[in-house]
């Protein structure tokens, strides 16, 4: 199989993927333990938790992103770049996917462009959606589900001086 070509559902890894993906969000019940293929909401569920976020990448090898709240009219949030999806629905190769909103340390929104982006911190679900033909991506990464509504740990209080 190779990238751009048009083939089945059935032959298409980042389609399988999605699915498997889709499939795990919506049951919200390891060898490596950021696998699409693999179960991220669980053991370890926790309330709330049913955003496994991902990543696509073009034939490339270039990062896939795409726009929330363009023109402002979202009055909570400031315009964003972001590479981070949520696949919402599915059907054949056809996702729906929404945009999440990288945020920095103080919950602040931020374009991110690269994943490793030194004032990125977590993920925010967001209501901006984008459709996609899935057999335009050769390769997807998924990421850990505890980066979406991720909080700072609790800090120790002692004072040192």
């Amino acid at each position: 199989m190779s990238c751009g070509k048009n083939h089945g559902h059935s032959e298409n890894c980042v389609c399988d993927a999605v699915e498997q993906i889709l499939a795990e969000q919506e049951a919200v019940e390891d060898n490596c333990p950021t696998s699409c293929f693999s179960n991220l909401l669980s053991p370890t569920t926790v309330s709330g938790r049913d955003t496994i976020p991902f990543l696509l990448f073009d034939k490339k090898g270039g990062l896939f992103s795409s726009f929330g709240n363009v023109g402002g009219f979202n009055d909570d949030t400031q315009c964003f770049e972001s590479i981070f999806f949520r696949v919402e629905h599915l059907k054949d190769c056809c996702a729906t996917l929404s945009i999440l909103r990288p945020v920095d340390v103080n919950g602040d929104t931020v374009s991110v462009v690269h994943p490793c982006d030194p004032d990125f911190f977590g993920l925010e679900k967001t209501d901006f959606c984008i459709e996609v033909d899935l057999t335009c991506f050769c390769a997807i990464q998924c990421l850990s589900p505890e980066l979406v509504d991720r909080v700072l740990p609790a800090r120790d209080k002692k004072h040192h001086g």
